[in-house]
């Protein structure tokens, strides 16, 4: 469940960001000091957001890579409990498929 909350809030960002995008290019002909100050504080603000997306991205990425290497540890540390465990939540969804 974290991780569909992580996936679908990231995802927002990445479409937060791009309006905002298309919302600078959209007004970059307008003129003016108040707008020129508020330019420079969205593309500011972008650039944040920008950052903070690469390094959740990267963390993400890191934290699969380390739960994907634990479970092949554990599955050739213990083959006949993961086969056991695999049967098992095969059984179950083809349980609950079949109850529709």
């Amino acid at each position: 469940m974290d991780e569909v909350s992580t996936d679908k809030l990231m995802s927002d960002l990445r479409t937060v960001v791009a309006d905002a995008e298309a919302l600078l290019r959209a007004t970059a002909g307008q003129a003016g000091d108040k707008m020129a100050e508020v330019r420079a504080r969205a593309e500011e603000s972008l650039r944040a957001a920008r950052a903070t997306m690469e390094h959740a991205g990267a963390d993400l990425a890191a934290r699969a890579r380390a739960g994907a290497h634990v479970a092949d540890e554990y599955v050739h540390e213990n083959p006949w409990a993961s086969i056991g465990i695999a049967a098992g939540v095969g059984f179950l969804i083809g349980y609950m498929i079949g109850r529709r």
